[in-house]
C-alpha cells in the first residue's frame, strides 16, 4: 500500500548549495593532467572538452554532452556556416555556467576547413574561443 503524504507535511527548511567547479587541470599541450583548476579556467576546459566530443558517440556521456559536427561533413559551405553557429551554441549552453554564446565570425582557411571565433559569456566572465572545423 502506498502512503499518501499531505502537501502541508512536506518540509521546506532545506537550503540549496552549489557545488564547487574544482576539477583536474587538463594540459592539452603536454597531454597530461596536472593539478586542479576552478572558475573560469574550469569553464575553458569544459568548453574544450565539449567542442572536441561528438554528441551521441560515447555511452559514458549523456545525450546533452558534446557537439554534433559529423552531420556537417560534405555539406555546402553556406549550409555549414549557418549550422555551425547553431550546434556550437546548443552544445555549450548545456553547461549551467555558460549563459550565452555570441559574436560569431567564420574564416574559411581552405576548401575543407572553417575557423569559427566566438565569445562565450559565463558567470565568471567572457571568453573568446576559436574552433577549427573540417567539413
Amino acid at each position: 500500500m502506498i502512503k499518501i503524504i499531505p502537501q502541508n507535511d512536506l518540509k521546506e527548511d532545506f537550503e540549496i548549495e552549489e557545488q564547487s567547479g574544482n576539477t583536474y587541470n587538463l594540459n592539452v599541450e603536454k597531454n597530461i593532467i596536472e593539478g586542479t583548476c576552478d572558475g573560469i579556467e574550469a569553464v575553458k576546459q569544459t568548453i574544450y572538452c565539449i567542442l572536441n566530443t561528438e554528441r551521441f558517440e560515447y555511452l559514458m556521456y549523456s545525450w546533452d554532452y558534446g557537439i554534433e559536427l559529423k552531420n556537417l561533413i560534405g555539406e555546402p559551405t553556406s549550409y555549414v556556416l549557418i549550422e555551425l553557429e547553431r550546434v556550437i551554441k546548443e552544445a555549450l549552453v548545456q553547461d549551467d555556467r555558460i549563459e550565452d554564446v555570441v559574436e560569431f565570425t567564420f574564416n574559411q582557411t581552405n576548401k575543407k576547413t572553417i575557423v569559427a571565433t566566438f565569445k562565450v559569456i559565463t558567470i565568471f566572465g567572457d571568453i573568446t574561443i576559436e574552433k577549427e572545423v573540417s567539413v
